[in-house]
């Protein structure tokens, strides 16, 4: 199977990588990967330890997100924010033709999941727990290693940054081999599952590497915007089913655990007191308190735009998570 991306002039110029990771996206295709029993064995201990937590209030998104074929597109909307409540709060006002629309197609050979006609309905109960459920989950499974997550996101941004100043976006879509393989106009996917060709006619495309996506890269079947190619990385084959390194756990030594994981979770970017309550799974008061204290000791600053809090971690906080020594 070979999907094919045909894509215009005003496609080139309208192409663009993904500023920061997809919490949804990341949630998904960890729940694809969970309930596979084979492949990608670098995330056996990933597996073991999520498998360990979860609990009955999950049900509800394991059933929409079978281990292969299709899953709701609602599930990962287009240009939503970083921050997992409001990622969650973009799912749950999904208007009711697209949940008709994507529940019928989740049906197709398989028969619905046994609640899924409540969602498909938008009954606000079953959303609710639909919500309760991405929310549960992404603290288990996703929230505990952002930081791994953020690394190496930005490490491959950083890399088709430098693709583009070499060679400008022919040179970026080049650089998605072998995953993708460009041949002006065409942007061929090899190892798709489904064969059919996708005439982009201007809508533009927006590439989304991800952390959890290991088979093959995938997209959405009927964007309402965009196109999205999200695409597998590759990993550090060593990656700790802990969550932490070596030096993490030094850092943690010397800052306690909890402000450990809350400056790195700043270091990850666009960290308002919620999106690091999310990564963490600490509370909003907790999280509050430690950033008070990192704050203090001059490792992050704080701004406030409205009712939205907003902390950035200063240099020497950053070089204090990289292990790194100042000059």
């Amino acid at each position: 199977m070979t999907l094919r991306f045909h894509l215009t002039g005003e496609d080139l110029t309208r192409l663009r990588v993904a500023p920061e990771h997809h919490p949804l996206w990341e949630v998904l295709l960890s729940a694809h990967l969970l309930g596979r029993t084979e492949g990608s064995p670098d995330f056996d201990g990933w597996r073991e330890s999520t498998r360990a937590k979860l609990v009955p209030e999950v049900r509800p998104l394991l059933a929409l997100t079978p281990p292969r074929g299709y899953s709701p597109d609602f599930l990962t909307p287009t240009g939503i924010p970083g921050d997992i409540d409001a990622a969650i709060e973009t799912v749950l006002s999904t208007p009711r033709w697209r949940l008709r629309e994507d529940i019928d197609q989740l049906a197709v050979g398989r028969g619905p999941a046994a609640w899924a006609g409540a969602v498909r309905d938008g009954d606000p109960a079953a959303l609710r727990r639909l919500g309760t459920a991405l929310r549960t989950y992404h603290r288990s499974a996703v929230a505990p290693y952002s930081n791994q997550i953020e690394d190496t996101l930005r490490a491959e941004r950083a890399r088709l940054a430098g693709e583009f100043l070499a060679g400008g976006i022919e040179r970026v879509l080049a650089a998605l081999a072998p995953v993708a393989q460009w041949e002006p106009p065409v942007l061929t996917l090899p190892t798709h599952p489904a064969d059919r060709d996708i005439y982009l006619d201007g809508r533009g495309l927006i590439l989304l590497p991800s952390f959890f996506c290991r088979s093959a890269p995938t997209t959405l079947r009927n964007p309402d915007g965009p196109h999205v190619l999200v695409y597998p990385v590759q990993q550090n084959r060593t990656w700790p089913a802990s969550g932490r390194t070596a030096g993490r756990r030094g850092l943690a030594a010397l800052l306690g655990q909890g402000r450990a994981e809350v400056l790195e979770a700043i270091r990850a970017g666009h960290a308002t007191t919620t999106a690091v309550s999310g990564r963490t799974g600490l509370s909003l008061a907790t999280v509050s308190h430690h950033t008070a204290v990192l704050r203090e000791a001059g490792l992050i600053t704080t701004s406030r735009t409205g009712s939205s809090v907003r902390h950035e971690i200063t240099s020497i906080g950053d070089q204090l998570v990289c292990g790194r020594q100042g000059g």
